[in-house]
């Protein structure tokens, strides 16, 4: 570990080495030496999967037989759709996605030498969007989503297209396929981030995927790492008109309210995914014929700048383009899940291929030396 400077947060802390992805200068990002802007123009999300999992884009044979593998896993066992019925109606997304993979681990169980660690992480990347459907499905439709009698479709269709035919059960234009598979490769990989941490450490300790990958659930359910997207999308639903979007981003600077979706820890002039997510926010307003609120996000994208310095990060113009795609603001969180697992579990096996356990100092600030007493005479 080297140690660069003193501050909250391990910020500016090394605390380890991957080839996984690199933010570069501090405005572009790479996966596996891969320009995010290229991977965003002509792969798919499947393909960028494979690449975080395995460190090489795949040959079309290899694709072709990673795909079969990964959505395969979209079927869910019926033990896990009967709890998942039980999940109340007005659970958090987040907790569901939480609880479902923890599920999933008592069905196709991480062997103690990792043996069938590659299945595993397919199971566990394939079945994590039926997790949500199933759950919003039985819950909101008042029925159980029956893959089983769809598995022409459900085996073969992109998880973009899978996600967003079977959320609204009904075809869906291209432009949003293409539009949600931009967005889960954005989404895939971003190097030590909390929860790809919070994952290689429990990973550090020989623990199991199913383990590590609610571990990293958890850590992204926190508003300042995931969320940050849905926090956007509230405050655009706050103004009530293009004219209100000034007056009050300023009462809210001068009430000191933080802003989420601008900034970020790593990036120093721009986050080059906003570059990416903020043309097809655009596209898609235009395609639904919803100025308003791509306007609102550029107001507001331009006071942040003036006032604060701060640019939007991958967040805030999500928030838009899921919109425009009628996804529930509540949904936003879980697809980032969805897209970061490939990242998470590529950590991994990058841990488990070198392991040492993750345990760092801390460095000590109470009080020196005291004297203990006994009950009767503190």
């Amino acid at each position: 570990m080297s140690i660069k400077k003193k501050e909250g947060g391990l910020a500016g802390i090394v605390a380890g080495k991957t080839s996984i992805s690199t933010v570069g200068d501090g405005h572009s990002l790479r996966y596996c030496g891969y320009d995010i802007y290229e991977l965003a123009k002509y792969a798919s999300f499947e393909e960028v999967a494979f690449l975080l999992l395995y460190g090489e884009l795949p040959k079309r044979s290899e694709l072709e037989s990673f795909k079969v593998r990964l959505f395969s896993h979209r079927i869910l066992p019926k033990e896990v759709k009967e709890i998942l019925k039980q999940i109340p109606k007005n659970s958090h997304p987040m907790d569901v996605m939480r609880t479902g993979v923890s599920v999933l681990g008592n069905f196709l169980p991480e062997r103690d030498d990792f043996s069938n660690q590659d299945e595993v992480a397919l199971q566990i990347l394939g079945a994590s969007p039926s997790i949500l459907l199933y759950w919003h499905n039985y819950h909101f439709n008042r029925k159980d989503l029956d893959l089983e009698s769809q598995k022409d479709s459900v085996l073969k269709d992109s998880t973009a297209k899978f996600f967003l035919t079977t959320l609204h059960q009904e075809e869906i234009p291209d432009i949003f396929i293409q539009a949600m598979n931009v967005s889960l490769i954005l989404y895939a990989e971003h190097e030590f981030n909390a929860s790809t941490f919070t994952c290689r450490t429990i990973a550090s300790t020989l623990s199991d995927l199913h383990s590590s990958i609610v571990g990293g659930i958890c850590a992204l359910k926190g508003p300042l790492h995931g969320g940050a997207n849905e926090a956007a999308m509230e405050l655009l639903n706050s103004f009530p008109d293009i004219e209100s979007v000034l007056p009050t981003m300023q009462k809210k600077l001068n009430n000191k309210e933080k802003i989420m979706g601008f900034g970020h820890r790593v990036y120093v002039t721009n986050d080059p995914r906003n570059v990416v997510i903020k043309e097809w926010s655009k596209k898609l307003s235009d395609f639904v014929k919803d100025k308003e609120l791509y306007a609102k996000s550029e107001i507001v994208e331009k006071f942040m700048w003036e006032s604060k310095k701060l640019f939007p990060n991958l967040d805030f113009y999500s928030a838009s383009t899921y919109h425009f795609m009628k996804i529930p603001t509540a949904y936003f969180t879980p697809i980032f899940i969805m897209s970061r697992e490939s990242g998470w579990i590529g950590h991994i096996f990058e841990q488990r291929r070198d392991n040492k356990l993750i345990r760092p100092n801390a460095e000590y600030i109470g009080i020196d030396k005291r004297t203990f007493k006994t009950i009767d005479s503190r």
